[in-house]
């Protein structure tokens, strides 16, 4: 048997992110890798990313590194609010100024997705990691998707299961032979009703894969704290505590 631990979106909330290395660490997995979106709407993107860097945790480029280690422009999205729009803004900007020119260099190199290749016994499994798109790592792919879109990423991967992030919304969808789609949540900025820490857990075995959908409560008042005492908006302290109308 083999565990795998994959979580992403973590966007610079370090409590969260060290209470998910924690949990993964106390159960004694020590395959771990990250989707991406180290960066943004929390202050500690820099010390996220070392966090990542230290560990050695393969990880993706989420579309926020790359805004960040290109210094792309920020083009405003028809699902946001006025408010969301104009905090967005300030908080991306904020990134920009703040991530140190080593950091930026880091998320500039990290790779668009990672396909992983498990033997256990006799049989192989294919997992493949992606933000979340094989093409992009901006597209926003929901659990209400047509089964069809995600059959067909399976099949264009040549894998078992097929991993994302991004949306920051976890579900797990199982489709013949075994083959799921699944999307870990994120660790920094759940859009769920309940806000906690989310990662999947894959339990690999010859006959199986498993994935456990974990969420974790974490220190979110301090969070929330260093947000509004940083040049962060407090639209994403306000968030965290789920006073936000999310549009989707």
């Amino acid at each position: 048997m083999i565990q795998v631990a994959v979580f992403s979106d973590v966007h610079g909330n370090l409590p969260a992110l060290e209470v998910v290395l924690k949990d993964i660490e106390k159960r004694g997995i020590r395959q771990k890798f990250c989707l991406g979106d180290l960066v943004d709407f929390a202050p500690w993107g820099n010390e996220v990313i070392e966090q990542i860097r230290n560990l050695n945790i393969p990880c993706l480029m989420g579309n926020h590194d790359e805004r960040i280690a290109f210094d792309i422009s920020v083009v405003p999205l028809s699902k946001h609010s006025e408010e969301e729009t104009n905090a967005r803004f300030i908080a991306i900007d904020h990134s920009k100024k703040y991530i140190t020119e080593d950091n930026k260099k880091f998320l500039s190199e990290l790779p668009f997705h990672l396909k992983l290749n498990y033997k256990v016994g006799e049989k192989h499994w294919n997992i493949q990691l992606v933000h979340s798109s094989l093409e992009s790592n901006d597209t926003y792919l929901y659990e209400s998707e047509n089964d069809e879109v995600f059959k067909m990423m399976l099949e264009s991967a040549g894998a078992d299961v097929v991993v994302m992030g991004h949306t920051h919304l976890s579900f797990k969808k199982q489709f013949r032979n075994n083959t799921w789609a699944v999307n870990c949540g994120s660790v920094g900025r759940s859009k769920e009703e309940n806000r906690l820490a989310s990662y999947v857990i894959f339990t690999l075995d010859e006959e199986k894969i498993t994935p456990e959908i974990v969420q974790l409560p974490y220190p979110i008042d301090e969070t929330i704290r260093q947000i509004r005492e940083s040049g962060i908006p407090d639209y994403y302290a306000s968030f965290l505590k789920n006073e936000n109308v999310l549009i989707l």
